[in-house]
């Protein structure tokens, strides 16, 4: 991987690391997460907006045949995706709920099987296993003894929403590029959000500066700016050297949580993490190569 594409990695990863404690942080002092949601999601839009507007960009429009998929991704990937993280930190630590996510390799490995007919090798098999026994166990630790709490159920539904999304976008990403893919996606995936609408003017008055603060920052950073230096990371690097990246955001999400909410996982959640990262690790080095099912895509 080259610098520049290490560098934009590496900024990327650290803001969405980031993005959990921000919005514990905003949950925390007054917002509704619907309110949360739907103003982290304006902004984001906006911010595609404007560069799709800018006069020098050159901005694809999206093709009637592939308007449908954008628009039930985009609710899977944005709205699913979202909601389910929101609603479940209402209850879940930033840092637990950060892990649960790095956990979702699992379930697009587990997704691709179903969808794409891709059967993963021995070594593949296993790394599911291992993964899932970490997800049972981070989940377990969220809860009150040996409980499963409803938040982590909402976040584990979250780390399937984006997983889905990860892989069902891979037709469209030949024929648009990541910000304009990303773009559209978030144009679709802010419409449901307008649901939270009423009373949302009531939450803004209640909530805290610093509640503001990091729903300004979720708004532009995460959903945002760190998409674009991603993209930028992919068209520099390796796609698989960079998205491998991807395995610190736990720790980062962990180590956040700490310092700015003095929020520290269960011991059983963070055993359950490092045992879902080495089942991430296994699947992606391991296995690799997966055997078709049979010569039909789905």
């Amino acid at each position: 991987m080259n610098r520049k594409a290490f560098i934009m990695a590496s900024i990327t990863i650290l803001i969405w690391g980031s993005t959990f404690a921000a919005i514990r942080a905003s949950l925390q002092g007054g917002y509704d997460a619907g309110h949360l949601v739907l103003v982290r999601y304006l902004i984001a839009s906006s911010l595609f907006l404007l560069y799709a507007l800018w006069p020098k960009v050159s901005f694809k429009l999206p093709h009637t045949r592939d308007l449908l998929r954008i628009v039930v991704l985009g609710w899977v990937g944005i709205s699913l995706y979202h909601i389910g993280v929101t609603f479940g930190m209402e209850t879940v630590s930033a840092g637990t709920a950060g892990m649960l996510i790095g956990a979702a390799p699992i379930f697009t490995a587990l997704i691709a099987l179903i969808g794409l007919k891709e059967r993963p090798n021995a070594a593949g098999w296993f790394g599911l296993i291992v993964g899932f026994v970490g997800i049972l166990l981070i989940t377990l630790g969220s809860g009150e003894g040996l409980s499963i709490s409803k938040g982590a159920f909402f976040v584990l539904m979250a780390a399937v929403a984006t997983s889905i999304f990860f892989v069902f976008q891979k037709p469209l990403l030949t024929r648009y590029s990541p910000i304009e893919l990303t773009a559209y996606f978030t144009w679709a995936g802010t419409i449901p959000f307008f649901l939270f609408a009423p009373g949302l003017v009531t939450s803004l008055q209640q909530a805290s500066l610093e509640a503001h603060l990091a729903a300004l920052f979720v708004g532009i950073f995460p959903a945002g700016i760190a998409y674009v230096t991603w993209s930028i990371a992919l068209s520099n690097g390796n796609a698989g050297a960079v998205t491998s990246m991807m395995y610190a955001e736990p720790v980062i999400a962990v180590i956040v949580a700490w310092l700015w909410l003095s929020e520290w996982p269960a011991a059983l959640s963070l055993f359950g993490g490092a045992v879902a990262l080495s089942g991430v690790l296994i699947v992606q080095l391991l296995g690799s190569r997966p055997k078709k099912i049979n010569n039909k895509a789905a």
